[in-house]
């Protein structure tokens, strides 16, 4: 049985939803943050040395990553028909996506979300009025600009395909699917039009309206 060690608020959620795309019997551990570091528990580190999600086990396996478990249950799970021709002008938009969701995207956000946090708890209160300052100053002279080039780049490319790799759906969308919740929970989705028409669009599937219903959709 495949079982999702999945923390809440966490890219796991596009775990849960690519099961349910491929209609396979799983359980779901759901993992509560820590309230006052917002940091998973310790108890993950039972599961994965490194404590972090999303993991799976499945099996004798254990597999960390979220592009080495969507890798992992698609071959090993008749996941085919979510990965486009292998050698087609697809199948390259698709590697493309599925690597630059969190080599290229992620990071920039996550720095954004730190950068936020510079100025709150748990940063000690005599210097949260410098750390607000940094966290400003990082955000407008380096992180905000970057963002804005890929959000356009979205744009340009979901403005010519219905989904990232082209007209069909695939597990490139799946992967690339926090990276836009993550946009979209600052407003920044506001102004690009065919990437929030995309992010409807995967919120309306069936599936992933069932892996909400079990674990939750991204709302940190």
């Amino acid at each position: 049985m495949i079982v999702v060690h999945h923390l809440e608020n966490s890219r796991s959620q596009r775990i849960v939803w690519l099961l349910e795309e491929l209609e396979l019997d799983y359980e779901i551990e759901i993992y509560r943050r820590d309230p006052k570091t917002m940091l998973a528990p310790e108890a993950l580190k039972r599961v994965h040395p490194l404590g972090k999600s999303p993991v799976i086990t499945d099996g004798e396996h254990t597999v960390a990553e979220s592009g080495a478990i969507i890798e992992y249950l698609i071959a090993r799970h008749d996941g085919g028909w979510l990965v486009p021709d292998v050698g087609s002008p697809e199948w390259v938009r698709y590697l493309h996506w599925l690597h630059y969701a969190e080599g290229s995207a992620m990071p920039l956000l996550l720095m954004r979300l730190l950068m936020s946090r510079l100025g709150h708890k748990p940063v000690p209160a005599l210097i949260r009025p410098i750390g607000k300052a940094l966290g400003q100053g990082v955000r407008k002279q380096f992180l905000d600009p970057q963002l804005a080039r890929h959000y356009a780049y979205w744009e340009s490319e979901l403005s010519q395909y219905e989904w990232f790799t082209g007209s069909e759906f695939t597990a490139a969308d799946i992967q690339m699917s926090f990276v836009l919740l993550a946009a979209n929970r600052s407003g920044d989705l506001e102004k690009y039009p065919a990437v929030a028409r995309a992010l409807a669009r995967m919120r309306e599937r069936p599936a992933y309206q069932r892996a909400v219903a079990r674990g939750g959709e991204f709302a940190l």
